[in-house]
Parts: structure tokens; sequence; C-alpha cells
């Protein structure tokens, strides 16, 4: 049974800093792909960064380039998603999420293209909440 749970949210100031940490069970990441979302209040669901180590290939949404970093620790089965300078618009609930078992070669070429396409991610995290006051 395929699990992610997510931690690391909280409230800070424009500018501060936090680190997510997503712990994975049932599933390998290192020869998965995973990937970050966000849902902020009012707005639709997004892909904000995503990880696909075997392929060398990394993904940014335009809004966080620069300043979040994902990162994954093959031993610990986790991965983890560094946020600096925050924003008030970062302000969401992040959400981590992974394909089915040995799909990621085929979302491959939208992950480079357009980055995380929800519907090719089966497996989802319960969230954490992240909150910038400016």
């Amino acid at each position: 049974q395929v699990q992610l749970v997510e931690s690391g949210g909280g409230s800070v100031q424009a500018g501060g800093s936090l680190r997510l940490s997503c712990a994975v069970s049932g599933l390998s990441i290192a020869s998965a792909c995973v990937a970050w979302f966000r849902h902020p209040p009012g707005k639709e669901r997004e892909g904000v960064a995503a990880i696909y180590v075997l392929e060398s290939v990394t993904y940014y949404h335009d809004s966080v380039k620069g300043r979040f970093t994902i990162s994954q620790d093959n031993a610990r089965n986790t991965v983890d998603l560094q946020m600096n300078n925050l924003k008030p618009e970062d302000s969401a609930m992040y959400y981590c999420a992974a394909p089915l078992s040995g799909f990621c070669p085929a979302v491959l070429a939208t992950l480079r293209s357009v980055g995380p396409r929800q519907s090719d991610f089966y497996f989802w995290g319960q969230g954490t909440q992240v909150t910038v006051s400016s």
C-alpha cells in the first residue's frame, strides 16, 4: 500500500523559509517521480515542483523558480521542498503526489514540457498548510 505523508507546513512572515517533507512508503522513490502541488484558497491546484532522478529531470513552476528547491533522499525515501523568500501568494495547502508504479516514463514528456499534470498522479498525501503573512 502506497502512502505519502507531508510535514513541515506552518505560518511564516514574508521573506521567511519553510522546508516541507514528503515521507513515502510502499514505493521506492529511487525509481519514481514525485511532485509537489499546491491549492491556494479560491484557486485551482497547480504543480509547483517535480523530480525524476532516473531521468535527471526537475521541474519548477515559474512563480517559484530561484526560491524553491526540490530534493530527494533515497535512504529515507523522502522528497523535500525547501521554500525560501516566501511570499503571501505562496499560501496554500501543499500536497505531494506520485504516479502508479512504473508510470513515470509515460509522464516524462509532460513533466518536461508543462510540468506535473494532476491526472497523471494517482497517490496523494493529505496535505500540509503553508501560510505566509505580509
